[in-house]
């Protein structure tokens, strides 16, 4: 037999304390995810960013650099997408373009700085190279660090053709990728009585569906106050469907006739925003009757993520 090769106990401690000190090392290192409840805060279409993020299937918006990056990488066009082919967080063009998803797979806590590292990821990566965005990005700029904010103008699409190069999708491959997504889309038409307001058609249903630009509590009051009076469907045949809770706002969504033409809700969706209005600036609190409105509401109310 060989001779047995003996390790000193001060070795194995040595070893050992090493590697506690590399784990901490580790930890020390991982980046710890923060949740914000109002990631657009602050930004002038907060409730346009939030439509584009959770109701939207295919829309697209121009965004301009903030003055230090347009020193720093040149005036790059950038475009801001509902969604990516495979919901890639961003694209970067060979001719210098860049596109930047909102619905995406991987995601932090914070959005507004997800989407600020996904476009400083695309400056630094090679025109037409693959960008690589980390899945936690930790602390950072966000959003009204990178960008000249302004309102946003939306272009709705029937397809996403808009991602693509000219003459991509003479491709097979591409051609049948892009069907499959085209097949996921459900009619959506943006409405001009509001803000952030749309038309949507899924399944065998229609909805109107409006992100509310104001306080979630003061909006939730307007609303209580608009239902204990009967005052809260759009018209007759339309139904007060529920709410979403999505960034920090409310998304109140009806249920109305499916066939009707989406341009037939403008005047109906102007009319309630006009007693949306006037009851947001009633300073009384609620009655007895809206007390138990509100606690209807809250019972019909989905949280969006």
């Amino acid at each position: 037999m060989g001779k047995r090769r003996k390790i000193s106990r001060s070795a194995t401690a040595d070893a050992s304390s090493s590697a506690r000190g590399e784990n901490r090392s580790e930890k020390r290192q991982k980046v710890r995810d923060i949740f914000v409840p109002r990631p657009f805060e602050g930004l002038t279409d907060e409730a346009e960013w939030i439509a584009l993020r959770e109701l939207v299937p295919a829309a697209s918006a121009p965004l301009t650099l903030a003055p230090h990056l347009v020193e720093e990488f040149g005036d790059r066009p950038v475009t801001l997408a509902t969604v990516l082919p495979m919901a890639t967080p961003a694209i970067t063009k060979a001719d210098g373009r860049i596109m930047i998803g909102l619905q995406r797979h991987v995601q932090s806590g914070d959005v507004s700085r997800d989407l600020a590292e996904a476009l400083l990821c695309a400056l630094r990566t090679e025109p037409g190279g693959t960008v690589s965005v980390p899945a936690l990005p930790g602390e950072g700029p966000r959003l009204p660090d990178v960008l000249v904010d302004g309102p946003l103008d939306v272009t709705m699409h029937e397809g996403f053709e808009f991602w693509l190069d000219t003459g991509a999708a003479d491709d097979p491959n591409v051609k049948a990728s892009l069907e499959r997504a085209n097949a996921s889309i459900y009619p959506t038409v943006r409405l001009a009585a509001a803000p952030a307001a749309y038309w949507c058609q899924v399944s065998d249903k229609s909805h109107v569906r409006w992100v509310l630009p104001d306080d979630e509590d003061a909006a939730l009051d307007a609303l209580s106050r608009l239902s204990a009076v009967g005052e809260l469907p759009l018209g007759p045949e339309t139904r007060f469907a529920g709410m979403f809770r999505a960034h920090g706002r409310l998304v109140p969504v009806w249920d109305i006739p499916r066939d009707a033409a989406p341009e037939s809700w403008e005047a109906p969706l102007a009319d309630f925003a006009k007693r949306y209005a006037t009851a947001l600036a009633d300073p009384t609190p609620l009655d007895a009757a809206g007390r138990r409105a509100k606690q209807g509401l809250l019972g019909r109310q989905l949280t969006l993520r």
